[in-house]
Formats: structure tokens, C-alpha cells, sequence
């Protein structure tokens, strides 16, 4: 069974009706008690799959999905590279404790 919004053309007063399909429209407003009632016009509601197995962009358009493959692309062809620099310098740390370590590598268990 639809919700239906009724609005009062005297009062304002606005409220949903959970009503049949088959059901009259509603006349009488529960607020100002005349007979100035109507029901909105609205969009309709929307088909929303709920569920495990759903998921809202199931059924996006093969548009859009070619242009979110393509931004996807662009994207990750543009993430810039790890500096030159930083990797320098992390080498250059690893290549310095590696020169001093090589005293400290015979460990007393090892005898």
C-alpha cells in the first residue's frame, strides 16, 4: 500500500496517509477540521535493493562506466613516482648502517 502527502489549502497543515490504492482521496483535515485537504503530486518512489546481493551500482550505465574506467586510468597514470631523492637517501641510510653493522654481524651465538 503507497504513502500519500496530503497538504490543507486553508491551514498548511501537511501529514502522510498510508492508504489503499483503491482508497478516495482524503478531504477532511485533521487540524483545522474543514474540508480543504489535497493530495500532493509527488516523484514516485525509487526502486532501492536491499540485500546482500545488491548493491546501487549494479545498474549504472554503460556511460558512466566507461567514464569512470577512463578517470580511473587518468588518475593513476598521473599519482606521481616515489622521488628519486627519497629513495636516495633511504639507500644511503641502509648502505651506511650495512659499513658499520659489518663488525657487529658475528653475533656471540654464532662462535
Amino acid at each position: 500500500m503507497p504513502t500519500y502527502d496530503y497538504v490543507c489549502d486553508k491551514c498548511g497543515h501537511e501529514f502522510e496517509a498510508f492508504e489503499s490504492i483503491m482508497a478516495d482521496p482524503q478531504k477532511h483535515c485533521p487540524k483545522c477540521e474543514t474540508d480543504n485537504l489535497r493530495r500532493k503530486i509527488g516523484p514516485g518512489a525509487a526502486i532501492l535493493f536491499k540485500g546482500s546481493g545488491f548493491y546501487i551500482t549494479d545498474y549504472r550505465s554503460d556511460s558512466y562506466n566507461k567514464a569512470a574506467k577512463a578517470d580511473s586510468s587518468s588518475s593513476s597514470a598521473a599519482s606521481p613516482s616515489p622521488k628519486s631523492g627519497d629513495s636516495a637517501s633511504s639507500s644511503g641510510a641502509s648502505s651506511a648502517s650495512s659499513s658499520t653493522g659489518s663488525s657487529s654481524t658475528t653475533s656471540p651465538c654464532s662462535k
